[in-house]
């Protein structure tokens, strides 16, 4: 299931700067969710795993299924929305995963994946959106009107906006000494722009939800793009500094506003 990967120059470096001693795997298999079973046998590559439970109240009862398993005692790695490459600190020492999907992935970006995961995980943050929100998670449910896979969407997207904020700095002085992965960054960036200009257009016709709004305006927050309201006030040091509270005063804000343009 797991073989641990061959790292690149550039990806030693990241790997050495942000987080020494981390593990990089390739996984045999696509998957949303690790089952605990197969999560299980990262305990034969790692030094020690450390499974993490969540609280039952923070997850509302109507949440997907994914999520209540997730902060469930079994030993469970990933949520559905993950992406290509994700991590864990449920191991010592943690743990890159490179999923099977990455085939046919362009070089320098999959490289550019393993390095924001590796960049990521030397920030120390939480590591899912569960533990970015914590007790907050149903204040979220309760100021998002719409139903709980959408929510838990937002949910996500507001996690990788937040990640994003304090990520960019980094990604941007690559530009020095990582310039190939500087390039593929700023590649990533230029393909969601014309996405994200016509951003709002796209929600005024019906095209995209606002879930699918939030996901993509989101993403784009790492890669420093214009974002158009109300999602600019994302792209702050106030939200950096206050996480979840901003977060769901932001999403009860927004939906308010949009209750009364209704």
């Amino acid at each position: 299931m797991f073989d641990r990967r061959s790292l690149s120059e550039d990806l030693n470096a990241v790997r050495d700067r942000h987080v020494p001693g981390v593990i990089v795997l390739d996984t045999d298999a696509d998957f949303e969710t690790l089952p605990p079973a197969t999560a299980e046998d990262l305990g034969l590559l790692v030094d020690a795993l450390d499974p993490t439970t969540y609280p039952d109240e923070w997850v509302p009862d109507d949440a997907p299924t994914p999520l209540h398993r997730y902060a469930g005692s079994d030993f469970t790695v990933g949520l559905p929305g993950d992406g290509t490459v994700m991590w864990t600190r449920q191991t010592d020492p943690p743990t890159v995963l490179v999923k099977a999907r990455a085939e046919g992935t362009p070089d320098d970006f999959l490289e550019f994946l393993i390095a924001e995961a590796l960049v990521e995980l030397g920030l120390d943050v939480p590591e899912s959106f569960l533990g970015f929100f914590g007790a907050r998670y149903p204040d979220l449910d309760a100021a998002v009107p719409l139903d709980p896979a959408s929510v838990y969407q937002i949910g996500a997207a507001l996690y990788v906006g937040w990640l994003g904020c304090q990520t960019r700095p980094i990604f941007v002085d690559w530009a020095a000494d990582r310039s190939r992965l500087h390039e593929a960054w700023v590649d990533a960036g230029d393909r969601l722009r014309d996405r994200v200009d016509n951003l709002p257009g796209a929600v005024a016709r019906g095209e995209t939800d606002f879930a699918d709004a939030t996901e993509l305006a989101c993403a784009a927050i790492k890669h420093g793009l214009d974002l158009p309201a109300p999602f600019a006030a994302l792209d702050t040091t106030a939200y950096v500094d206050h996480g979840p509270e901003y977060a769901v005063r932001w999403a009860a804000t927004t939906f308010d506003r949009l209750d009364r343009e209704d």
